[in-house]
């Protein structure tokens, strides 16, 4: 068994380190690092290639005086196994002595990493690692690492941090401080969020960043044969984000031999961090495994760079962004669909407790449909509160005591806040259920329109779409 000379690793290791510590530790991210230094967990950071791992590491490495590192996306080492770290912590050892905090860089690359992992956790190190393959790390966290560790799923930049790193500020916002906002809010939508893109704004470093996930995560590691048909779904998938999909029209629609094949490469895709898979919402898990799911890319920068562009994207790049905005805030979500679709609703413990719909403009064609969809979504689970989020439009539609506010998307990336601000409570008490379906709704900007309960309103809004009318209207 091949292993690498101890010269060549020290040598190695202290050219690491010395790299690592002159990168800029650029902005800060909207992330507690504190709570992550002071727990005595191993700390795991996952995320898509290039999303800043790194740079979130060195950020967490200035909280200590020294420290130990190692990156295992280097081609020098290549052959590194399990049998070399015995090796690599007399190194370590001989470089720093008595240093017993690690960062390790892309640890997936080395099989069984997590036994080690695991020991030298238990004798007291202090370890922080990234990796870039969630079914992987996922795993073996699970099976070896149980109760040892604590996660950090990483995103390419929010807006907040985006504005942050455009030094625009937020407080107290002016009109001319708005129009500065306004026209970074286009630009990323655009462009997205991956740190290397805003700094030098070259839409070829996305498409390469994304061959290079492609073929060095999923069809190197997983062994591809149909790299073809495997590049064709990757490539749908992000000219179609939000739409919704089962396996067996993607098989029939790409031109699959296997339903299997299309949901083994749909999870490889998930894996890399390159796709999201939401479900429609049940109780029934089974049903939700089933049927139809609505499939997302990680970034519309990435998306817009590799994808074909039709003029009505916009209202889905504007849901895939409060998508990942939402999964990058912690949430569990999925879609509702009964009949009428509600983009998000998002769960805890069991109980859904937000709602949330994304198009790009409520019209006069399109309102009943998309009030329809999140009323629905309010009515079947009892939530007092909805949101629906457009690209520029704000007010309040009040049905009964029930509250949607109108936002622009712009506005709630900046706020962060958890769904909306009132009521106090998001979910309705069972003993108010009764009186909300009773109380006659009054639609905000719509003259006269009444109806007598909620329920009446889900039966007028019921009816098919328009002939040639579509789910967003630009």
């Amino acid at each position: 068994m091949y292993m690498i000379p101890t010269p060549q690793l020290e040598e190695l290791v202290l050219t690491q380190k010395e790299l690592f510590l002159s990168r800029n530790p650029g902005i800060p991210r909207e992330i507690e690092t504190v709570r992550f230094v002071k727990t005595d967990a191993i700390v795991v950071i996952t995320g898509i290639r290039r999303c800043g791992k790194s740079t979130l590491m060195r950020q967490l490495s200035a909280q200590y005086s020294d420290f130990l590192y190692i990156n295992f996306d280097d081609d020098r080492l290549m052959d590194f196994s399990l049998s070399d770290f015995p090796t690599l912590m007399l190194v370590f050892e001989k470089t720093s002595p008595g240093i017993k905090v690690l960062f390790i860089d892309e640890i997936q690359n080395v099989s069984g990493w997590e036994r080690f992992i695991r020991r030298i956790h238990d004798e007291g190190y202090k370890v922080f690692l990234t990796g870039s393959n969630a079914n992987l790390l996922s795993a073996e966290l699970g099976t070896h690492l149980t109760g040892r560790y604590t996660k950090i799923a990483l995103y390419p930049f929010s807006f907040r941090e985006c504005l942050l790193f455009r030094s625009i500020d937020t407080d107290r916002i002016t009109e001319k401080k708005k129009a500065a906002i306004l026209a970074e809010f286009d630009r990323y939508l655009a462009g997205g969020g991956f740190p290397e893109y805003l700094k030098y704004g070259d839409t070829d470093y996305l498409k390469r960043c994304y061959d290079d996930i492609l073929f060095r995560d999923i069809i190197s590691r997983f062994k591809i044969r149909e790299v073809k048909g495997f590049r064709q779904l990757a490539h749908y998938l992000f000219t179609n984000t939000a739409n919704a999909a089962t396996y067996n029209a993607l098989k029939n629609t790409l031109g699959f031999k296997s339903v299997v094949s299309v949901r083994d490469y749909v999870g490889f895709l998930e894996e890399a961090y390159l796709i999201f898979e939401i479900f429609r919402y049940d109780f029934s898990l089974k049903k939700q495994y089933v049927n139809e799911k609505k499939l997302y890319c990680i970034d519309t920068g990435m998306r817009n760079a590799v994808a074909f562009r039709f003029s009505e994207d916009i209202g889905r790049i504007l849901e895939n962004l409060v998508l990942i905005e939402l999964l990058r805030r912690g949430k569990s979500v999925y879609f509702f669909k009964n009949p009428k679709e509600c983009d998000f609703v998002t769960e805890d413990k069991g109980k859904i407790t937000g709602a949330i719909q994304v198009c790009y403009e409520l019209t006069r064609e399109n309102r009943d449909r998309e009030l329809g969809g999140i009323a629905g979504a309010m009515n079947m689970h009892n939530l007092a509160a909805g949101l629906i989020l457009t690209y520029h439009q704000e007010e309040t539609i009040t049905l009964g005591n029930a509250v949607i506010q109108v936002l622009p998307v712009w506005k709630w990336l900046i706020e962060y806040r958890d769904d909306i601000d009132f009521p106090p409570e998001s979910v309705i008490k069972p003993a108010y259920v009764k009186k909300i379906k009773n109380v006659a709704v009054n639609l905000a900007k719509e003259k006269g329109k009444t109806y007598a309960s909620m329920d009446e309103f889900i039966r007028n809004i019921k009816q098919p779409d328009r002939p040639g009318s579509k789910r967003h209207d630009p």
